[in-house]
């Protein structure tokens, strides 16, 4: 993940996610070495870069594979006193090939570790307002739509 430059309070930043999923459909998630709970692979858009390009890049910069990375499933408008306002976007990572998850190369500067956890396993592992996100892209997912968001809470389903 890319640290973003100097906020600027009339702009939000871009970051944008895959999300993985096994056989199972449990979630892939990341433990980075910077955040005190797991996340997914991704990180924030540079400038000149769209939000796919930059969940491609983050996913190759981080997990070390390029897979094929598919729709977006949410769209999350996420302000924030602290970190400033974001616009967090989850395309469609899909169930890697046995040849990628035996290619995956975590970046050591970034991640820690790496793993499937179930939906009932997410709510433990991060904090409540990626939670809230993830469930609903996992379901988005499911249900073959896009859904947008409001600090991690459907405003707009589509």
């Amino acid at each position: 993940m890319t640290t973003p430059g100097p906020h600027n309070p009339t702009r939000a930043a871009a970051a944008a996610g895959a999300l993985f999923t096994d056989a199972e459909g449990r979630i892939m998630m990341v433990r980075p070495t910077y955040k005190d709970y797991w996340d997914i692979p991704g990180g924030y858009v540079e400038p000149g870069e769209t939000p796919y390009e930059a969940c491609v890049r983050e996913v190759e910069e981080e997990l070390g594979i390029r897979p094929t990375i598919g729709r977006l499933l949410v769209a999350d408008w996420a302000p924030s006193d602290r970190d400033g306002d974001k616009i967090l976007f989850i395309f469609n990572g899909g169930q890697l090939t046995d040849a990628l998850r035996t290619a995956i190369k975590l970046q050591d500067s970034e991640l820690a570790d790496y793993r499937y956890v179930s939906t009932a396993e997410i709510p433990v592992l991060t904090i409540p307002r990626l939670s809230r996100r993830l469930l609903i892209a996992r379901t988005a997912d499911i249900e073959d739509r896009f859904v947008y968001l409001e600090n991690g809470v459907i405003a707009h389903a589509a």
